[in-house]
């Protein structure tokens, strides 16, 4: 069976498109993957109450754990672009990381959580997750490169990525926030943990299955076959890192936003927002239920923008709106510092709209960013005549996850700085200034300085619309060249 692909000739370049079925089926990958993303959320809850470790020391464990999954991105990636079996290679290695992501969660939020052992073990397990991850996710992000180059087509794969991924998010929240959460007295106990584990991880093996029903056409060795004189190293990726400007300029756009949303992320973090700013733990994940059918609006739209004005322009677009919305929370934040939002119907009317508004504007905002990545990998083909989306994504992964790995830290440095020392925030805690304070500058400041930053790293990319026609251009010289 041959992947149903079809060619259109736009701006004098012949572009490659599946049909959307493909394309919705193959990222389906995000969904697979998006399940471990929501579970590991908890594993601050599995070391202090599973395995008896003081929440400040969980930060720091967090990140070396980080650091070591971006160690392992460039490690992998390298593994990914050298083997090339006759079963492909994307199938291959999704399998082997979803199957050590499921017995390490399993074993931290099960078998080994509660029974006395000790922070090694936990160390051990925690790493494992990681190593599996990265085997999972770097096949993933080779599918977008593979699957498409059409220009208006690409946006597409961020678009169905970014639902997936939304839409998983939003049902593991509410199933553990409004179904879960409320069994166990809003707390959050071992048995709880164990029970999300569980959940989690069935969940993730139906989106595989679909995820490689999508992609085994494309799949193939004959799609991943480099020319003779390209061979991946260590020094690849050094050259790669000193001389492409659009990987630079991407990885700090993308790098400081991701910080910003490891932070907020953080299930402490969400803590404090809504069960105890806010005053409503479970209407956080209605909330975010309701924010779906905007958010998908928000995806399309962004979708057609790329498509048309490029991924830069797409992303500094959105970016600008988002950095807008969040100065507006942050008024809101102190404005109703003394009570619980929910207390408040005006203030709580205004937090429904803006974070309906906020959610949408990051979905446009990493729908450019997806088709970014995918045109970087593409401009180092033109660059430098090697065609490495495995590579690119791990250089990139290595150097996100090392910056991105300071989030788990800051949250809990943070929390720490308010008084949780040993004990986690929980959502029948009273609201303080102090928390108003911490939680406002987590959630809406930290961001916002991500935003800045992303502003200034693309102003001057080579990625832009007319730019990556060039590109096109020159990979197909390059492709008849050898041929």
């Amino acid at each position: 069976m041959k992947a149903k692909t079809r060619e259109i000739n736009t701006d004098g370049v012949q572009y490659r498109k599946v049909s959307n079925a493909r394309l919705i089926l193959a990222m389906s990958h995000a969904a697979s993957i998006g399940c471990f993303t929501s579970a590991i959320g908890y594993v601050s809850y599995a070391a202090n109450l599973g395995f008896g470790i003081p929440i400040l020391l969980v930060g720091t464990l967090m990140t070396i754990a980080r650091i070591f999954d971006g160690i392992t991105d460039p490690l992998v990636s390298l593994l990914v672009d050298r083997v090339n079996t006759k079963f492909g290679k994307l199938r291959i290695f999704m399998s082997m990381g979803w199957l050590l992501e499921s017995v390490s969660i399993m074993a931290l939020y099960q078998w080994a959580c509660g029974r006395g052992h000790s922070v090694l073990l936990f160390m051990v397990l925690y790493l494992l997750y990681y190593i599996g991850y990265t085997m999972q996710n770097m096949a993933g992000q080779m599918i977008s490169p593979v699957i498409t180059n059409d220009p208006k087509q690409r946006p597409m794969v961020g678009v169905w990525n970014t639902i997936y991924t939304y839409i998983i998010a939003i049902v593991t929240s509410m199933a553990v926030a409004v179904v879960l959460l409320p069994r166990f007295g809003n707390e959050y106990t071992l048995e709880l943990l164990g029970i999300v584990a569980k959940l989690m991880i069935a969940i993730s093996f139906l989106f595989l299955v679909l995820c490689m029903i999508g992609i085994s056409p494309i799949d193939r060795p004959e799609n991943f076959v480099k020319s003779e004189s390209q061979h991946v190293s260590p020094k690849t990726m050094l050259n790669l890192i000193a001389h492409n400007s659009a990987l630079q300029r991407f990885v700090i756009a993308a790098t400081s936003d991701k910080l910003a949303m490891q932070i907020t992320n953080q299930a402490i973090i969400s803590t404090v927002l809504y069960g105890i700013i806010v005053g409503n733990m479970a209407f956080s994940a209605f909330l975010n239920m309701v924010a779906i059918i905007p958010s998908f609006i928000f995806a399309f739209v962004s979708a057609k923008y790329t498509g048309k004005h490029g991924s830069r322009d797409s992303i500094t677009f959105w970016t600008r709106i988002c950095i807008y919305v969040n100065l507006i929370f942050v008024l809101l934040m102190f404005f109703s510092a003394h009570t619980a939002i929910a207390a408040h119907p005006v203030a709580m009317v205004a937090f429904v709209v803006l974070t309906l508004l906020a959610n949408g504007l990051r979905v446009a905002v990493s729908t450019g960013t997806s088709s970014m990545l995918a045109d970087v990998v593409d401009y180092e083909a033109a660059r430098s005549g090697n065609y490495m989306p495995g590579t690119v994504s791990g250089v990139y992964g290595f150097i996100d996850k090392l910056v991105s790995s300071l989030g788990a830290l800051i949250a809990t440095a943070c929390v720490a700085m308010i008084g949780y020392t040993t004990t986690a925030p929980q959502p029948t805690d009273s609201k303080t200034m102090p928390i108003v304070i911490m939680g406002t500058f987590l959630v809406y400041v930290v961001p916002i300085i991500g935003w800045v930053l992303t502003l200034i790293a693309l102003k001057n990319t080579p990625i832009t619309k007319e730019e990556m026609v060039e590109v096109q251009k020159k990979i197909a010289g390059l492709k008849r060249e050898e041929e």
